[in-house]
């Protein structure tokens, strides 16, 4: 409905919001000038970033200190951060570039690397982006900074994009269930195996030997944490008649490119209780009979070469879809279809009760993100082509392929292929040496065995003209001929039947203008950094600013293939190492891993640097890890994932860890202990002034201390993990350091440590052995890629350079200041959970709701989804105290934003009183009925026991020309987990 549409209906209701756009108008008027007092002529430009990357200026600034009692921030910081931690020194950092240098610096940068042609494959290929969903998706803070949707009301446009992502995975899988992404391919087919580990309890799992190579290195990493036995066999060298294999895993086109019937290997595993894994290759399955149709349980793979680009790793979304019988101990998020207060149709995320803040030491999987950002390209990517259109691409790059095999045959080389789809595994007439030397002509990057044979993957990119460069490489005759051929084209009986990509929504976007309005009407029904502040603890939701976000979008970051040659990434390099030295300066640690995909990927690759380190030390009995009660979910799952046992470690009634608990476990264990986990600030928003004695406690006791990186973004610039005790933590880049949400990812989670640990970082197996990135003290690798999702890394690399050492720790020092403000505003209306020994929080703080709902029946999630509408996303909810919001504003939003949310929370708690004092019914009324979307204005008479006005326009700053509009009503949660539904019909 259009704004004078309201404006009409309003006034027949004798609703009055016309002075409201004055109201709005002139707080507007009053910011810009408050601004312009801070910035006169002489300022410095390299410090406008910064300016503007920090929400308040210096009369908010001091407007916030006073209302705290302050004079300066440093007095704030003082009474806030404790002394016997505060970092006195300058951070090692150079200084503030503007963004127009900065951006300059990072085109230099890009520039070193060299963008070939790479034919490598390996479950990475390039594809063509189509430009409608790059500009209006991709580069669209309207989609790149949502949050996770988890108050589904505000997030319908992401779900439903999101439902038909898994609708195509499960179509093109012939699988009836998928879910909503994973990080990557070898952490996908890891998710798996201990899938099939939960599912049947049995000590071995096969894998195929023809799987890529880097993924049977992550699975192998994950599975040693289970004490899962991994067999690395030939397909036809599997023996099942001992029932105690878990699960098989094989790839179909396999790494090599091999197409065979899986069907006998499928019948031996179901006959002895065996679960059937299949990786595979989506525009294969689009001309393949698909798994689902053989008896597969679960199929995984890469859905990056459908329209993301190859980003040297990643951001890419894994795909995962499994049978009917597997559906609720599929990992990851899932999508599911409800109803909503209104009867109507709605989306949510389903099965929310396998979250790791709930299963905790539960759980064999610490997935708590997706790669969502991306998988909405690949879902937008479907609708652009449809069935036929993903037919067309996949038979076009078959036919090259078979015309390329044809000529490398006919020119004397061997093909070790039988029926292949856009893979070739070739021994070369040729000598190996003059190949490379004519491959290096044409800049094109072909796969290289160790015994000779090359490999070749060819995309939708390619034409006849990159396939004559081929053949020029291997010196053969330059004709096509589909006469009289050597090379089968077809696929005989594992040729597709079925048809996929059926419902209504895959066949009626094919003109731009058509696709374009559907993903604005999507972009629509969503809250994100566009409309106002998303203040959840924990969660830091800052600014990602254009110039961050700006070289994500360049050739030179995002078509590096992730196994190119060394010497063509040396751009990278400088990222790397750039970030290396400006995070370890940050942190105190003393070298950062990028591998790690997200923030608990880094736990968990944190937690096993430390059980290396014991083993290394010949003290393998060092499993026990202690973990407080207060602790993100996630911290839980990692440490069994990594093979530890976990002793809690209560809390007190302040909130703080009870060190005297603390000290006595650690003594206990003191043989066997391998760490202890801390989130620092506590999860609880304070500084607790025992960090220091609960990291010398685990170090008495023989132990290694892990920080929960969660909270940096109190830290930086103030006090450093190094510094003060921690061995390793995980630096969530996709909050402090600027990498937006992305709807529910993309993510970095990078590991520093100390320089003992140092050795026993992540390495991959198709880096150079000798690379300053590969210890042969290592573990293993996490993530398929050598350095996780790389190509995002820039954004946190311009956030840093134009912020610079100063600006950095006065966005902490804002962060800090926005908190205590809020904080300040609500004590009167809420009670204040916890606070530091003089009375501040630190980033983020709890406010207790939990005794309205004894009198009135009002609950957290009521005041959650009454905050929609005023037009604001609400807190986390009920973590980590029950019946709670925590609430975490950034650095990034100015004095007039935090005072809307503060009005907002003080009229609902007038809200609340009314309910108290009887005004309004227990069950009917403002909060119990929220949110309220636009249905209520379908209906002629209005109903409730409380005024239009009140119910959709209850504060000044919320007018029909202002107003966001959840698009549904509340969600029915239960309805939704009894009809499991998960796919478009």
């Amino acid at each position: 409905m259009s704004s004078s549409g309201l404006l009409s209906l309003c006034a027949r209701r004798s609703i009055r919001p016309f002075q409201l756009p004055m109201v709005v108008f002139q707080s507007h008027k009053r910011t810009l000038h408050d601004q312009s007092e801070t910035q006169g002529a002489d300022s410095n430009p390299a410090y406008d970033f910064v300016r503007r990357h920090i929400g308040p200026n210096e009369r908010q600034t001091k407007e916030m200190l006073q209302t705290l009692g302050l004079q300066t921030m440093d007095e704030l910081i003082d009474k806030t951060v404790p002394s016997t931690i505060r970092y006195r020194g300058t951070m090692n950092i150079p200084e503030a570039l503007s963004e127009h240098r900065a951006l300059k610096e990072a085109e230099e940068i890009a520039l070193k690397n060299e963008v070939w042609r790479s034919y490598i494959g390996l479950g990475y290929n390039d594809c063509i982006i189509p430009t409608v969903i790059q500009r209006n998706l991709f580069e669209n803070p309207g989609w790149y900074t949502q949050y996770t949707p988890y108050q589904a009301e505000l997030s319908q446009g992401r779900l439903e994009s999101l439902l038909n992502y898994q609708t195509a995975i499960s179509d093109i899988t012939g699988l009836p269930f998928a879910n909503a992404s994973l990080l990557d391919e070898g952490t996908a087919a890891g998710e798996a195996m201990a899938m099939c580990f939960r599912h049947n309890k049995r000590p071995r799992m096969f894998i195929s030997d023809q799987l890529h190579p880097h993924v049977i290195e992550v699975i192998r990493t994950r599975a040693s944490g289970f004490r899962v036995q991994i067999e690395i066999l030939p397909i036809d060298k599997m023996d099942f008649s001992t029932k105690d294999v878990a699960g098989v895993i094989f790839q179909y086109p396999d790494t090599n490119g091999n197409i065979c019937d899986p069907s006998g290997l499928i019948a031996r595993a179901k006959e002895n209780g065996t679960v059937v894994i299949c990786g595979s290759d989506l525009l294969a399955l689009c001309l393949l009979k698909p798994p689902g149709e053989m008896n597969v349980d679960i199929c995984y793979g890469n859905s990056q070469r459908l329209g993301v680009p190859l980003g040297f790793g990643g951001p890419h979304a894994a795909f995962f879809a499994c049978a009917e019988q597997f559906k609720r101990d599929m990992p990851g998020r899932v999508v599911g279809l409800t109803i909503d207060s209104h009867g109507a149709k709605a989306y949510r995320l389903a099965l929310q009760t396998r979250e790791q803040h709930i299963r905790q030491e539960k759980a064999t999987s610490n997935i708590c993100t997706a790669q969502a950002l991306l998988a909405n390209m690949v879902a937008m990517y479907c609708l652009y082509h449809g069935r036929q259109g993903l037919r067309n691409i996949a038979t076009k790059i078959h036919t090259l392929t078979c015309d390329l095999a044809e000529s490398l045959k006919s020119g004397g080389n061997s093909i070790k292929n039988e029926i292949f789809f856009d893979t070739l595994k070739i021994k070369p007439k040729m000598s190996l040496d003059e190949i490379k030397q004519r491959a290096k002509e044409k800049r094109i990057n072909l796969r290289y065995y160790d015994n000779g044979s090359i490999g070749i993957s060819l995309d939708e990119t390619m034409n006849e003209s990159d396939v004559a460069d081929i053949k020029y490489v291997f010196n053969v005759e330059n004709k096509s001929s589909n006469e009289n051929t050597t090379v089968s084209r077809d696929f005989g009986q594992l040729t597709r039947q079925s048809r996929f990509l059926n419902a209504e929504v895959f066949n009626k976007y094919r003109s731009e203008t058509k696709l374009m309005r559907y993903m604005k009407h999507l972009e629509n029904k969503d809250i994100s950094l566009v409309h106002s502040m998303i203040p959840l603890g924990s969660c830091t939701m800052k600014l990602n600013a254009a110039a961050e976000l700006t070289p994500v979008s360049w050739a030179h970051f995002n078509r590096i293939h992730p196994f190119a040659p060394s010497t063509q990434w040396k751009g990278y390099v400088r990222l790397l190492n750039d970030l290396n030295q400006f995070l370890c300066e940050i942190t105190g640690y003393d070298k950062i891993s990028f591998q790690p995909n997200s923030g608990a990927q880094g736990e968990y690759a944190g937690l096993r640097v430390i059980r290396a380190y014991h083993e290394h030390n010949g003290q393998p009995q060092r499993k026990i890890c202690l973990i407080p009660t207060s602790a993100h979910g996630t911290n839980f799952a990692s440490a069994i994932m990594a093979g530890m046992k976990i002793e809690k470690v209560p809390v007190d009634k302040t909130g703080a860890v009870d060190m005297k608990h603390l000290a006595q476990l650690a003594a206990k264990h003191k043989d066997t202990l391998a760490c202890g986990i801390v989130t620092y600030p506590s999860t609880n928003g304070v500084f607790e002034e025992t960090i220091k004695e609960f990291c010398d406690i685990i170090h008495k006791n023989g132990g290694q201390i892990y920080l929960d990186g969660a909270n940096m973004n109190a830290q930086v610039g103030l006090c450093r993990p190094g510094d003060y005790g921690s061995d390793v933590s995980h630096l969530n880049l996709h909050k402090t350091f600027c990498i937006p949400h992305g709807g529910g990812g993309p993510g970095m989670g990078p590991i520093g440590v100390k320089k003992h640990l140092a050795p026993f970082l992540p390495n991959h197996p198709l880096l150079d052995a000798n690379a300053d990135h590969n210890s042969k003290d290592s573990f293993g690798p996490v993530s398929s890629a050598p350095f996780g999702s790389a190509s995002i890394l820039p954004i946190s690399w311009m956030y840093i350079r134009m912020m610079g050492a100063s600006g950095l720790r006065r966005a902490t020092e804002t962060a800090i200041l926005n908190a205590n403000y809020i904080a300040k505003r609500l004590e009167s209306s809420y009670k204040v959970l916890f606070r530091g020994h003089n009375g501040f929080a630190a980033h983020e703080f709890i406010i207790d709701v939990s005794h309205f709902k004894e009198r009135t029946g009002i609950d957290a999630v009521d005041i959650a989804k009454r905050l929609q509408d005023y037009g604001f996303h609400a807190p986390t909810v009920s973590w980590p105290v029950a019946g709670s919001l925590m609430i975490e504003p950034t650095e990034s939003e100015d004095k007039n934003e935090l005072d809307r949310y503060c009005d907002a929370l003080i009229e609902i708690r007038k809200e609340i009183t009314q309910i108290e004092n009887g005004e309004y019914d227990k069950k009917n009324n403002p909060l119990k009925n929220a949110p309220h979307s636009q249905h209520i204005f379908l209906h002629e008479k209005w109903v409730l026991p409380y005024s239009l006005q009140k119910a959709v326009f209850p504060i000044h700053f919320v007018s029909p020309n202002y107003k966001f509009w959840p698009s549904c009503g509340r969600v029915n949660d239960v309805y939704g987990d009894k009809n499991l539904k998960c796919r478009v019909d």
